[in-house]
Protein backbone atom coordinates (compact mmCIF):
# COMPACT_ATOMS: atom_id res chain seq x y z
CA UNK A 1 0.00 0.00 0.00
CA UNK A 2 1.61 3.42 -1.01
CA UNK A 3 0.11 6.68 -0.82
CA UNK A 4 0.53 9.07 -3.86
CA UNK A 5 -0.15 12.92 -3.75
CA UNK A 6 -2.83 14.06 -6.04
CA UNK A 7 -4.63 17.60 -7.17
CA UNK A 8 -8.32 17.12 -7.66
CA UNK A 9 -9.27 20.14 -10.50
CA UNK A 10 -12.83 22.14 -10.62
CA UNK A 11 -14.21 19.40 -12.91
CA UNK A 12 -13.29 17.09 -10.12
CA UNK A 13 -11.07 15.13 -12.56
CA UNK A 14 -7.66 13.36 -10.27
CA UNK A 15 -4.04 14.36 -11.20
CA UNK A 16 -1.51 13.02 -9.71
CA UNK A 17 1.24 14.73 -8.84
CA UNK A 18 3.57 11.80 -9.87
CA UNK A 19 2.89 8.59 -12.44
CA UNK A 20 2.76 5.55 -10.80
CA UNK A 21 3.07 1.82 -12.59
CA UNK A 22 1.03 -1.34 -11.59
CA UNK A 23 1.13 -4.60 -12.32
CA UNK A 24 -2.56 -5.51 -12.43
CA UNK A 25 -5.72 -3.75 -11.80
CA UNK A 26 -5.62 -2.10 -8.35
CA UNK A 27 -8.35 -0.56 -6.49
CA UNK A 28 -7.70 2.83 -4.43
CA UNK A 29 -8.86 4.86 -2.02
CA UNK A 30 -9.33 8.57 -2.62
CA UNK A 31 -9.46 10.91 0.11
CA UNK A 32 -10.76 14.13 -0.15
CA UNK A 33 -8.25 16.64 2.00
CA UNK A 34 -10.21 20.07 3.69
CA UNK A 35 -7.10 22.25 2.40
CA UNK A 36 -5.83 24.03 -0.92
CA UNK A 37 -3.19 22.60 -2.88
CA UNK A 38 0.20 23.76 -2.15
CA UNK A 39 2.00 24.94 -5.39
CA UNK A 40 5.82 24.68 -4.51
CA UNK A 41 7.43 28.03 -6.75
CA UNK A 42 10.11 25.56 -7.98
CA UNK A 43 7.62 22.91 -9.07
CA UNK A 44 7.51 23.66 -12.58
CA UNK A 45 11.55 24.05 -12.73
CA UNK A 46 11.63 20.30 -11.89
CA UNK A 47 11.48 18.50 -14.82
CA UNK A 48 14.04 20.33 -16.45
CA UNK A 49 16.63 19.81 -13.77
CA UNK A 50 18.18 16.95 -15.21
CA UNK A 51 18.72 18.29 -18.66
CA UNK A 52 20.20 21.74 -17.32
CA UNK A 53 22.33 19.61 -15.09
CA UNK A 54 23.62 17.36 -17.93
CA UNK A 55 24.76 21.15 -19.62
CA UNK A 56 25.74 22.72 -16.68
CA UNK A 57 28.05 19.81 -15.86
CA UNK A 58 30.65 19.88 -19.24
CA UNK A 59 34.31 20.98 -18.84
CA UNK A 60 33.70 24.09 -20.98
CA UNK A 61 30.89 25.26 -18.31
CA UNK A 62 33.49 25.22 -15.47
CA UNK A 63 36.28 27.30 -17.82
CA UNK A 64 33.20 29.89 -18.53
CA UNK A 65 32.35 30.32 -14.74
CA UNK A 66 35.66 29.69 -13.11
CA UNK A 67 36.56 33.68 -12.94
CA UNK A 68 33.64 33.03 -10.10
CA UNK A 69 35.02 30.66 -7.69
CA UNK A 70 36.83 31.70 -4.73
CA UNK A 71 40.08 30.94 -3.90
CA UNK A 72 41.26 28.68 -1.02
Amino acid sequence: MRTVEAIIDEKGIIHLAEPIKVSAIRRALVTILDEEPVIHPNETALPSEEALAEDWSQSEEDAVWAHLQQEQ
